[in-house]
């Protein structure tokens, strides 16, 4: 079921220079008519499944996996309040450094220092002094009582204790690359409606592409539209 062939229509006044009255209008769909998932079926935790996007893998790709049905892309798109394609769905490879490129102008730009983050710090008996990730200034420094155990680019362990005071530098540099790249991947968990719910949010879809009557109505799937040309903006 294509999402565009399901939404409803409107008779919209014609553009068309060579139309023959001002009042002659031509049927159009309504790209504004949005379905959304019911309410009680989005919070409902057994309604869904997590999947994780591979490389280059796109919508349509991931409806025909799991749906077996390409054309119920959107119904992925609509799991996820997906809206945006191009920003809310990962890029690939080629298509982010392309994004990238655009955004900071540069190869040296996207090697470029993005912000600065903690490193993870642990004692010596494993328990967490401070978590990694954290957004701090490049000249952030930590002071404690003890000694510096060893230390990485990601880890730092230390002993406390002791009457002898330390003082480190707990971080590191996050390029622009890394960043995107950190953002881009985020993205690739979606959650995905399970094949048994499938039908009833379809029957739920429909009703909601329905107008309501109103002054405008038509019929279920029609109504009409204001048309300037006559009565004036």
């Amino acid at each position: 079921m294509a999402y565009f062939e399901e939404l409803p229509n409107i008779l919209y006044p014609s553009q068309n220079p060579s139309r023959n009255k001002v009042e002659e209008k031509v049927v159009v769909k309504n790209i504004f008519k949005r379905s959304k998932l019911r309410t009680d079926l989005d919070q409902a935790i057994t309604a869904f499944n997590y999947y994780s996007i591979k490389e280059g893998v796109r919508p349509d790709m991931v409806a025909q996996e799991l749906y077996d049905d390409s054309e119920l892309d959107w119904v992925v798109l609509t799991s996820n309040n997906i809206t945006n394609v191009r920003n809310q769905w990962p890029l690939n490879h080629y298509d982010l450094h392309e994004y990238l490129l655009e955004k900071y102008g540069s190869e040296s730009n996207i090697s470029g220092v993005h912000h600065h983050e903690t490193i993870k710090i642990i004692d010596q008996n494993l328990r967490v002094v401070m978590d990694e990730g954290l957004g701090v200034d490049s000249n952030f420094s930590f002071t404690f009582r003890g000694s510096v155990n060893s230390s990485s680019g990601s880890l730092i362990k230390v002993n406390l204790g002791g009457t002898s005071v330390a003082k480190i530098n707990p971080v590191k540099a996050i390029t622009n690359y890394q960043y995107e790249v950190k953002l881009n991947d985020e993205k690739r968990r979606i959650r995905i409606l399970k094949p048994e719910f499938i039908t009833a949010f379809l029957i739920d879809h429909r009703e909601i592409m329905e107008y309501d009557e109103s002054s405008d109505f038509i019929n279920k799937n029609l109504k009409n539209t204001y048309n300037p040309r006559i009565g004036g903006v």
